[in-house]
């Protein structure tokens, strides 16, 4: 919005709502847009995430299907990342059931 936009709409708003209104309605607006925006970030993390997922599956089937053998870059470091995080799935319960045992 240009600042002649802005302009306008403060001063249709304060005939509109009037001087005590205003500020509570220019609150409540803006707390709707930050929840908006949250929101949405929130989402656009979640796509991002599921995205991510999907192909380092796609690219485990695909070194499955070449019996983990002359894979490509890109599949070796989705097979090497995932590796990791089995470690520390691994790792995690261990110590959990560790720290159970004490």
């Amino acid at each position: 919005m240009g600042m002649w936009e802005l302009v306008v709409v403060l001063i249709v708003g304060l005939i509109v709502l009037g001087p005590e209104r205003l500020p509570v309605a220019i609150r409540t607006v803006s707390r709707w847009i930050n929840t908006i925006k949250s929101v949405a970030n929130s989402v656009k993390a979640e796509v991002n995430e599921e995205l991510r997922v999907h192909e380092l599956h796609t690219n485990l089937k695909k070194a499955e299907q070449q019996n983990m053998q002359d894979l490509p870059e890109d599949i070796k470091h989705s097979v090497s990342e995932l590796q990791k995080a089995a470690d520390s799935v691994k790792h995690s319960y261990k110590s959990a059931s560790d720290a159970k045992k004490d």
